[in-house]
């Protein structure tokens, strides 16, 4: 055992001295590979494990940045996810050679340099290593897309549309809710492939406001549609609209995840409503299970979008919401006049808000418990071009009246906010899922 292991670590050593290769590497390769990256580059990287899968493999995450182990004030955390249908493998394939490509050119590239001094980025290549390990090679129809209790990951999350009785989250799922709960993400992408598209929220409609001409519109649909043409115009063909042999083709290489089929219990929306993290799907091939052979071309295609998307956790405006005496104000709810969340967007622990926007003139509203309520318009400029959102702190004077423990109280729960918006939602949740939103907005207050 110890001969075998020696050589998987010389092994993935040499790779990752010489480039890695181009072929689908096992979850121990996969492990090795990225305790080799930590080991060589601790002083920009961080490797930790969010959980375990039902077969009790680790889920890896590995984070570079300026500074890897924690988070800094006005430095935005993005987020990839990879393979969380087991057979669908590019993704797994592509995020390795993301960190290939990120670990060499720190300090010598300067998009990279500028990226990872400007954001912190978490890269999760197997959500699903179970799946994987079972798949085999065919192109459409592999095995191995559920996890090992025959779940599909992408049917799992908590639902903000779903009438449907809730399932208890699976392991893997449960691993990626605590990490969202963890860290105050910005901006995600989860990786796919059997189609060549980049798909935004929302996936799911209970028939209300949101669905609008076969599609379901979020209150941030022109972001949205921003970051996936942002994608799907770098990428050298999505644009093209070019179809796979048994798929739809999709206008600029773009749909709304609805509009091409419904979809409850999904990642995306999941990240979006309760976490204030944008996040769309990227599909990267036709094929599934692509031949090794087509890898390094399947990279060539996506290296300069997979860059230029986290670029884009740059856009809008960023800052502190603050008391009159500089002390930050954590869950104030910054809302943008016009974007109806159904869960607003609120600060974090360190009173830290985030906005993705386009350019242009924008009004903003800041409320929090003892204090008066903030109005005021700013003008967005394009923040991805100098890596960095527009800073704009906030300070919040107190009101007349009730302001006893006005620190410590929390606005509004997300849980009425869900319940009583019926300009975006149409009618109220179904009481199936009334258990599961009160356990989340809990879990977050505490958090």
């Amino acid at each position: 055992m110890f001969v075998v292991s020696l050589c998987l670590y010389f092994g993935v050593w040499v790779s990752s001295a010489r480039g890695l290769e181009f072929r689908y590497h096992n979850s121990i390769e996969v492990e090795q590979y990225l305790k080799t990256v930590n080991r060589n580059h601790p002083e920009f990287t961080h490797l930790h494990s969010i959980g375990k899968s039902v077969e009790g493999r680790d889920l890896w995450v590995l984070i570079l940045g300026k500074h890897p182990r924690e988070h800094k004030t006005g430095i935005p955390e993005f987020k990839y996810v990879g393979n969380m249908h087991g057979n669908e493998v590019i993704g797994r394939v592509l995020l390795l050679q993301l960190i290939d490509h990120l670990t060499k050119g720190y300090l010598t590239d300067p998009l990279v340099t500028r990226l990872l001094n400007s954001t912190r980025v978490h890269i999760l290549p197997s959500m699903n290593p179970d799946g994987f390990e079972a798949a085999d090679r065919n192109c459409l129809y592999s095995q191995g897309r559920f996890n090992k209790n025959g779940v599909d990951l992408n049917r799992n999350f908590p639902d903000a549309f779903s009438s449907s009785e809730e399932q208890e989250p699976e392991k893997e799922v449960q691993a990626v809710m605590n990490w969202l709960n963890s860290e105050a993400f910005v901006l995600s992408a989860n990786l796919h492939g059997g189609a060549v598209v980049a798909s935004y929220p929302y996936d799911n409609s209970n028939g209300g406001g949101e669905l609008q001409g076969g599609a379901s519109i979020s209150p941030d649909n022109d972001v949205f549609i921003h970051l996936a043409k942002n994608y799907s115009f770098t990428h050298n063909s999505m644009h093209k609209s070019d179809s796979c042999y048994d798929s739809l083709s999709f206008t600029d290489g773009i749909t709304n995840g609805y509009h091409w089929y419904r979809l409850p219990g999904g990642m995306q929306d999941y990240n979006y409503v309760w976490h204030q993290c944008l996040e769309i799907t990227l599909e990267l091939s036709c094929c599934k299970y692509p031949p090794e052979r087509e890898l390094p071309g399947l990279w060539q295609d996506n290296k300069a979008a997979l860059l230029a998307y986290m670029q884009q956790v740059h856009l809008g405006v960023k800052g502190q919401v603050m008391d009159s005496n500089g002390n930050p104000l954590p869950n104030a709810v910054v809302e943008v006049e016009g974007r109806h969340n159904l869960c607003p967007f609120r600060t974090d622990r360190n009173g830290e808000y985030y906005r993705l926007l386009l350019p242009g003139k924008y009004t903003i509203k800041v409320v929090f418990p003892g204090h008066k309520t903030h109005i005021e318009s700013i003008s967005v400029p394009y923040g991805p071009d100098k890596f960095s959102a527009l800073t704009h702190n906030i300070y919040l004077q107190r009101s007349d009246s009730n302001t006893v423990n006005s620190v410590t109280q929390p606005a509004p729960l997300c849980t009425s906010q869900v319940l009583n918006s019926k300009e975006n939602s149409g009618r109220a949740l179904l009481p199936a899922h009334l258990t599961v939103i009160l356990a989340l907005a809990i879990h977050r207050l505490l958090w």
